[in-house]
C-alpha cells in the first residue's frame, strides 16, 4: 500500500501540496471551507498530521490542539446526494482554530466502536499520546465511549445533547425549528400531519427531541396525532427503510397529507421511495426535513429548517476553549435557532 501523505490529499482534492500543508498549520490565507475539506479528506484516508520541528532550547507553551471525533462510517459520512453537515461544522471549528492559533485533528470513528481500547481509537494519536487539549464530538457516540473520554479530556458535544454532568453541548433549538415547520404546513391547509424517522446504530437523541417538539407543537395547536401516523419512533417496532416507506405510503393513502421528517436525508429517502410507489411530492403528499443541507443532483428543493452548522462549529470550539481555561465549571448547553427554508416539497392538500 502506498504511503498516505499530504500529496495524496492534494491529488484527491485537486489542490497544491502547499495549500494542503498550509491548512494543517492554520495559515491565514486558507479559507475555512477549503481547510474543512482537507481535514475531511485526511480523516477519510487515515492521514494524521505530525509537526516536525527542531527542538528549541527555550521551553515553549504547549499549543492548543483540538481532537475532532466524528461518529460515522466512512461510506455514510461521504455519502453523495447532499452536502455533509459535518463539513460545515468543521468549517466553523477550523475558522475558530485559525483565528486563535489552535491545531485541529479530525478522525472518523465507526458507530460500532464501543470502547477506547478498540483499534479505531488507537489510530487517534492525540488521544493515545494525550496530546489533545480537548475533544469535540460530532454526532451521537456510545455512552461508554463518552464516559471514558470524559475521564481523560474536556469534552464538548456538537449537534447532540448529552445527559452528562461535565460535558458542554452546542445544538440547534429543536422546538423552534419543528414549530416553524408545522406552522408552515398548517398555513398551507394541512390538518393530518405525520412524523417520520428511523432507527440508528447509535441512539440519535436529536430524533427524539424533534419528535417531542412535534408532539408538543401539535398539542399546542390542538391538532390530534394518531400513533399510527408516527413512523420509526418508540413504541412502534423498528423496520427496514423499505418497510417504513411502505407504511408511510399506506398512511398517505389513508389521509396523511404531510410528513415531518426528523432529518433531510430521511426526507430525501422518503420522497424517492414515495415516487416509486406512485405518490408524487408535493402533489399527493407534502414532505419537510430538518437540517438545511444543500441538495445535490436531482433532489428537489426541500422545505426544511436551516441549521447554522458553521456557527455551531465556531461556538463549540469557543466552549471547548473556555472549558480548557476552567476545567471543572458547571456544564453549559447552548441552543442556536435555525431558520425555515421554504422549498418545493410543500403544497396545499389535494382535494
Amino acid at each position: 500500500m502506498s504511503e498516505v501523505n499530504q500529496q495524496t490529499i492534494a491529488d484527491h482534492l485537486g489542490l497544491s501540496r502547499a495549500t494542503v500543508s498550509r491548512c494543517f498549520t492554520n495559515h491565514a490565507g486558507i479559507s475555512p471551507v477549503t481547510r474543512a475539506k482537507v481535514f475531511q479528506t485526511a480523516a477519510e484516508i487515515g492521514y494524521t498530521h505530525m509537526e516536525t520541528r527542531a527542538p528549541s532550547s527555550k521551553k515553549s507553551k504547549k499549543p492548543v490542539r483540538f481532537s475532532v471525533l466524528i461518529c460515522s462510517d466512512t461510506e455514510e459520512y461521504f455519502r453523495g446526494g447532499y452536502e455533509s453537515p459535518g463539513e460545515q461544522i468543521l468549517a466553523g471549528v477550523s475558522e475558530y482554530a485559525q483565528s486563535h492559533g489552535a491545531r485541529v485533528d479530525v478522525n472518523l470513528i465507526p458507530p460500532d466502536v464501543e470502547d477506547l481500547d478498540d483499534p479505531a481509537f488507537g489510530k487517534v494519536e492525540g488521544l493515545v499520546r494525550r496530546e489533545a487539549s480537548g475533544v469535540l464530538l460530532i454526532y451521537p457516540f456510545p455512552e461508554k465511549v463518552i464516559d471514558q473520554l470524559a475521564l481523560r479530556f474536556p469534552l464538548v458535544s456538537l449537534v447532540d445533547q448529552l445527559e452528562h454532568t461535565s460535558i458542554d453541548c452546542v445544538d440547534v433549538d429543536h422546538y423552534y425549528g419543528i414549530s416553524s415547520v408545522v406552522d408552515h404546513l398548517v398555513a398551507a391547509g394541512h390538518e393530518r400531519i405525520g412524523f417520520y424517522t428511523k432507527d440508528y446504530q447509535v441512539e440519535a437523541s436529536w430524533s427524539y427531541r424533534r419528535y417531542s417538539a412535534f408532539i408538543e407543537k401539535m398539542a399546542r395547536l390542538r391538532i390530534k396525532t394518531s400513533p399510527k401516523d408516527v413512523i420509526g419512533m418508540f413504541p412502534r417496532g423498528s423496520t427496514s427503510l423499505e418497510q417504513s416507506i411502505d407504511e408511510a405510503a399506506e398512511r398517505s393513502k389513508q389521509g396523511v397529507t404531510a410528513w415531518v421528517c426528523a432529518a433531510d436525508h430521511q426526507a430525501y429517502d422518503l420522497i424517492q421511495g414515495l415516487k416509486k410507489r406512485d405518490l408524487k411530492v408535493p402533489k399527493d403528499v407534502s414532505v419537510t426535513g430538518f437540517d438545511g443541507i444543500e441538495r445535490v443532483g436531482r433532489n428537489p428543493a426541500l422545505t426544511t429548517v436551516q441549521i447554522p452548522f458553521r456557527e455551531i462549529g465556531i461556538t463549540g470550539a469557543e466552549r471547548l476553549a473556555a472549558r480548557l481555561r476552567k476545567r471543572f465549571h458547571g456544564k453549559q448547553h447552548v441552543y442556536i435557532s435555525g431558520k425555515l427554508r421554504a422549498g418545493k416539497t410543500v403544497a396545499s392538500p389535494s382535494s
